[in-house]
């Protein structure tokens, strides 16, 4: 069962990259037209949007063949130094990289006689207007004045700053010496509520001594 589930999850990830990747098959010279004399090749190919990733088909009678060569060769119908010869009358070519391509008969004088197309294939396919994306322009920031920010070797006033006069330490008086210390008296001078606090914390403590007693009594 899980082999059959992997199986299913790999089908379907094909068909979605096959979906994906949007490519064309063109039969050259079609679809009234083939790899012949009698069909406009030149104006068959200008017409046709072609993009890396898609593929030609040649179909040809077994009186032609097809030969890929040089700009050069192409411009002067030379057959004699061929980049490939494909004979077999049902030739697939797959646009692979971007740039020209160029194919001729390489029958006497079928070249001459226009049997002869240049492929230009683009980067990539081009985006329909709806998947053109939006371009969205940014506001930008207002100019600052340089005004608007005082110069460092400005002051911010030429008044001198007043003299600050003597710090004065307040004087807090002590009750009771260090050697007649008395705890109610030190709780007596801390102030209402710091007082009451110690008071409670330390009947707390005091409860919690005598039930930790009693209970191992």
């Amino acid at each position: 069962m899980s082999m059959l589930r992997t199986l299913m999850c790999l089908v379907t990830a094909a068909m979605i990259i096959n979906s994906a990747i949007a490519t064309t098959t063109f039969t050259v010279g079609g679809p009234t037209g083939g790899w012949d004399i009698g069909t406009n090749l030149q104006t068959w190919s200008s017409s046709q949007p072609f993009s890396v990733g898609d593929g030609l088909i040649f179909q040809y009678t077994p009186n032609h063949n097809l030969l890929e060569v040089s700009k050069e060769d192409y411009d002067a119908c030379q057959s004699s130094n061929p980049i490939q010869v494909y004979p077999s009358g049902a030739t697939p070519i797959t646009l692979t990289a971007p740039g020209s391509r160029y194919f001729i008969c390489g029958v006497g004088g079928h070249c001459s006689l226009g049997m002869k197309v240049e492929i230009l294939t683009l980067g990539a396919p081009a985006l329909s207007p709806a998947q053109s994306p939006e371009t969205t322009t940014l506001p930008s920031d207002p100019p600052i004045s340089p005004s608007a920010y005082p110069s460092p070797t400005e002051t911010p006033s030429s008044q001198p700053p007043a003299s600050a006069g003597p710090m004065t330490v307040p004087s807090f008086p002590l009750t009771g010496s260090p050697q007649s210390f008395n705890p109610a008296n030190a709780l007596s001078t801390l102030p209402p509520p710091i007082a009451a606090a110690k008071a409670r914390a330390t009947s707390s403590i005091l409860f919690v001594i005598l039930m930790l007693v009693a209970l191992f009594l």
